[in-house]
């Protein structure tokens, strides 16, 4: 699970470049997810290791880091949304699609590392 956590990483970083240069590099919060990844991928490489205790504390961090990812992602792009609303303006769809990716991407990898967990607990319950 820790080389997955790589690939999360990259994809969130990717979309934390996309959305800064994309919005021509005028929004430094575009690049939220890019810190998020970064985060991710120096945990993940922490977490490649043969020592199982050192794999399991740095993939529950990864997780908790993923979950605090997903509810701050869905919480901003629901009080930008609401925002938006209450003022009688469209929402900025740029920022709302990239904090909707962010979120998906997140809720991704905790669903996979929650089902890895599960997979490792019966295994070791054998």
């Amino acid at each position: 699970m820790a080389k997955v956590t790589l690939i999360f990483a990259a994809l969130l970083i990717a979309l934390g470049l996309i959305g800064y240069f994309g919005t021509g590099s005028h929004f430094s919060t575009a690049l939220i997810p890019a810190w998020f990844g970064v985060a991710l991928g120096i945990f993940g490489v922490l977490a490649i290791s043969p020592s199982e205790g050192r794999r399991k504390l740095f993939m529950h961090i990864n997780v908790t880091i993923g979950l605090v990812g997903f509810i701050g992602a869905v919480v901003a792009a629901i009080q930008g949304y609401l925002r938006a609303q209450s003022a009688g303006m469209a929402p900025d769809m740029i920022q709302l699609d990239a904090q909707l990716a962010m979120a998906a991407v997140l809720l991704i990898y905790v669903l996979l590392c929650v089902r890895s967990f599960i997979v490792a607990r019966r295994l070791r319950k054998i």
